[in-house]
């Protein structure tokens, strides 16, 4: 039996994502569900630090440095974009504060830059969106935070929740998240933000989309949308509001 090599070129050609992220990250599956096939994720983890969820592991996740020497972890494979998947590490301080990662990031040799909550304010830019409802894994404090996030960037907290959660937050289960979810709509609201890059949401947002009748914006989501928008790519997965604004 003669085979026809000149038939078969090689594999799909990829086109990469760099990802830093947290330490503490276990939803690298959900990340590749986004993604279409000619999409490749190198991920890249901040080291570890013995603290649990809160304002102070936020900060210790996001310092320069850490970002810096992830972002040359994965330079080698030559990433179209690199995003840092955090989102309360790269709300923590600040609109001006998220832009210095992305700047950090570039420093780094990244040929252009993404953060989780980056990729919020322009989704709801594009979006024009200035209401919003917010549902977060974290304490009181954190939470808070995010809305000093979204009230610098112009945006408005209609109605929030948060489960208060020091650790193990991708261990939540769907009932658990669609149940604050609920709990967190209001007719004001023009869309949901669910925070935390570690917050599975993947199966929960076109079956919410369709019972509530507006977006439901994910960590995940955002981040891995507003890498493929710089490349050009439409996004896999679920979120109808979000197709075709790139």
């Amino acid at each position: 039996m003669e085979l026809n090599i000149p038939e078969f070129e090689g594999p799909l050609a990829q086109r990469g994502i760099g990802v830093i992220a947290p330490f503490d990250l276990a939803l690298e599956r959900e990340l590749w569900r986004w993604a279409p096939l000619e999409v490749s994720l190198h991920l890249a983890r901040t080291p570890y630090e013995p603290v649990p969820v809160s304002r102070a592991m936020a900060e210790l996740v996001s310092e320069r440095r850490h970002l810096m020497t992830a972002t040359r972890d994965v330079l080698h494979v030559e990433p179209e974009v690199v995003a840092y998947l955090c989102t309360s590490g790269s709300f923590i301080k600040g609109v001006t504060y998220e832009r210095t990662l992305c700047d950090a990031i570039c420093e780094a040799g990244a040929p252009c830059a993404v953060t989780s909550s980056g990729a919020l304010l322009e989704a709801l830019r594009h979006l024009e969106i200035t209401r919003l409802s917010v549902i977060t894994p974290y304490d009181a404090e954190l939470t808070a935070l995010l809305h000093d996030f979204l009230y610098e960037a112009g945006v408005e907290v209609a109605r929030s929740t948060h489960l208060g959660l020091g650790g193990g937050i991708w261990k939540v289960n769907y009932r658990t998240i669609v149940e604050h979810i609920m709990a967190a709509d209001t007719d004001e609201a023009e869309a949901i933000f669910v925070s935390c890059t570690n917050l599975p949401t993947y199966d929960v947002i076109a079956p919410l989309e369709r019972e509530l009748g507006k977006p439901v914006l994910t960590a995940n989501q955002l981040t891995i949308w507003a890498c493929l928008g710089r490349m050009k790519l439409p996004m896999s997965g679920p979120g109808k509001w979000l197709r075709g604004v790139f």
